[in-house]
């Protein structure tokens, strides 16, 4: 275990750390999902889920979160989303400590998704 006591040091590892979470624009998204480059997860809970979502997203609520089953396709990048930001930026952090070199996140959630104009579903 490495521990380092200058607090300079200490902001620097966590700003290394903060740097692999990937905040991705609404409209780069949507590009990336219509080329069929990309996966959406959405990290809200279930009844969240099923009152508006994001056409095609993928349900891994936050609070049953396993890194190592994330879903996601071979080759596509996985997006991580929720309402606004801080759920998907929780489910980052603990792919980044289960070992991922990075993950990308809606920047701005299912909010911003809907100020850019994209349409949302409900069940």
């Amino acid at each position: 275990m490495l521990i380092i006591e200058i607090p300079y040091m200490r902001l620097y590892i966590m700003a290394m750390s903060k740097a692999q979470l990937i905040d991705i624009d609404a409209r780069t998204v949507r590009d990336w999902l219509h080329r069929g480059e990309a996966v959406l997860v959405d990290v809200r809970e279930a009844d969240e889920y099923a009152e508006e979502r994001i056409p095609g997203t993928l349900p891994f609520p936050l609070s049953r979160f396993d890194p190592d089953r994330l879903p996601g396709e071979p080759g596509k990048k996985t997006v991580l989303t929720c309402f606004i930001g801080g759920r998907s930026a929780a489910a980052a952090e603990q792919l980044i400590a289960a070992g991922h070199a990075q993950a990308f996140q809606l920047d701005g959630g299912l909010f911003a998704w809907k100020e850019a104009g994209f349409a949302t579903e409900a069940q």
